[in-house]
This record gives structure tokens, sequence and C-alpha cells, in this order.
């Protein structure tokens, strides 16, 4: 699976829909609502993640690569592989992530 999927749900983000195709694909889904500026750094699961911003933009570091992420895009962060995210946008943001 590629790491960084542009606007692969369409915006504004369903997340009734999200959580439905991730419960199809095994995975686990959980809500965050972080203000801007708020980072999270060099986590490392022993499980795949994904991630899917509902509102505002985050910056997300997957091993060496790092991507802008707006409503709808999804990341896929392997299992064992650091990752960051950080919130860019001035009214916080919204974002949704799950574990397989």
């Amino acid at each position: 699976m590629e790491l960084f999927q542009k606007a692969y749900y369409p915006a504004p983000v369903d997340e009734a829909g999200v959580r439905k195709h991730w419960d199809g694909e095994g995975y686990s889904f959980h809500l965050m609502t972080d203000p801007m500026g708020q980072e999270w750094n060099d986590f490392v699961h022993a499980v795949d993640e994904y991630v899917t911003v509902a509102e505002g933009q985050l910056r997300i570091s997957v091993g060496e690569e790092t991507f802008v992420a707006n409503p709808g895009d999804l990341v896929f962060i392997p299992r064992d592989v650091p990752h960051s995210l950080k919130t860019l946008s001035a009214a916080g943001s919204r974002w949704l992530f799950g574990y397989n």
C-alpha cells in the first residue's frame, strides 16, 4: 500500500463511512482533536496504522518521508516505522486513526 493517498475520501469527510471502511479491513477507529501546533513525535507501533484528516491540516512524517495531509487524505503507517504528526492549521485539527 502507498504511504500517502491524496483525497482518498471525499471532503467533507464522512467519519461513519471511514469507520465502516476501516472496520472492513480490520482496523480500529479513533478520533483525535488537537490545537494548532500540537505535535506527536517519534511514535513506533507493532501494528499498521491509518490516519485520515477530517478537519484542518497535519504534517505527517513516516520514516524518511513527510506529507502535508488535508481532509480526506489517507496516510498508511507500516508497523515498526517511526512517525510524527503536527497540526498546522490555525483552527486546530480533527483526525482519525486506527490500528490493525
